[in-house]
Formats: structure tokens, C-alpha cells, sequence
């Protein structure tokens, strides 16, 4: 993991992680509140009971923090996980009537809480685009070994050349 990584990914799993423990100890009353959310943005979520939704979604926000703390998940697996989750969260909000203003975009009051995570998704991209770049320089760098190489063997046959 890359130090420049550090601060989003502790920020980012932490917050993932605490609120994955709230959502495993939830009241009935704020699960039914999540399911019935969710059951507006994604229609297949109405076939799961609201403790199971809220239990899925506690476990699947605690995997996804686990994975942005360990140095061992690489930055583009957290980075695709991230993406997916916030995008999730932001099609809920989105499509959720009240919490976007008249141009369906600027959040209201309401939909405020659900807006931010939109920093999520920026945090995602960051660490899927910042993986992809190193292998760029090593690309270039291994051209630059092959042209090294080219030009040694190049010198060696005019060299045999020079000496016949």
C-alpha cells in the first residue's frame, strides 16, 4: 500500500466498519426504514425480509472496510469495491423522491446525508486510477530495457563487422 494511500483508505474503512456494526445492531425500526429505501432504488430488494437486509448490508459494509484497512487488499480491489458500493448509494439517492431538489441532482435537507457519499466514489476512482498508472511506467520502462538491448546487439554486430 502506498503511503499517499494511507489517510483515505484508514478515514474511508473506518467509517465503513463503525457504521457496518451499527447496521448488524439495528432496531426492526430502522431496518424496515433502510429496506424501505433501498426497495425504491433496487425492486429485488422487496423480496428480502428488512432484519436480513439490514444484516447483509451491515456484513457487506464491514467486508468492504475490512478490505480499505488491510494493506494486503491492493488499492484497485478496494478502490472497485468502493466504486460499487457508492454508486449504490448514490442511485439510492437519486432515485429517492425528496431528497433531490426540482433539477434532481442538488440534494435537499433530506438527502444531504445520502449526497456526501458521493466523496466515496471519488475516493474509489482515485484508488482504481492510481493503481492503473504504475503499470504505465513499467510498460515504458520495459521498452526502454528492449531498445537498450536492441541498441547493445546493434553495437555488437557492427562491432563483428568492424573486426572481419
Amino acid at each position: 500500500m502506498k503511503l499517499s494511500h494511507l489517510p483515505t483508505r484508514l478515514a474511508t474503512g473506518a467509517f465503513l466498519v463503525n457504521s457496518g456494526v451499527e447496521k448488524l445492531a439495528a432496531t426492526d425500526d430502522a431496518a424496515k426504514l433502510w429496506h424501505d429505501r433501498a426497495c425504491v432504488a433496487f425492486p429485488f430488494v422487496r423480496r428480502l425480509d428488512p432484519r436480513v437486509f439490514a444484516r447483509l448490508l451491515g456484513l457487506g459494509e464491514l467486508a468492504l472496510g475490512g478490505a480499505l484497512l488491510s494493506p494486503m487488499v491492493p488499492p484497485a480491489t478496494a478502490g472497485l469495491g468502493l466504486t460499487a458500493f457508492s454508486t449504490a448509494l448514490l442511485r439510492l439517492y437519486l432515485k429517492t423522491p425528496g431528497l433531490t431538489k426540482e433539477d434532481g441532482i442538488r440534494p435537499t435537507a433530506q438527502g444531504t446525508p445520502l449526497a456526501k457519499d458521493v466523496w466515496m466514489l471519488g475516493i474509489g476512482l482515485s484508488l482504481i486510477l492510481d493503481a492503473a498508472r504504475p503499470r504505465r511506467r513499467m510498460f515504458r520502462r520495459r521498452l526502454g530495457d528492449r531498445r537498450r538491448l536492441q541498441n547493445s546487439r546493434v553495437r555488437a554486430i557492427q562491432a563483428i563487422r568492424r573486426t572481419a
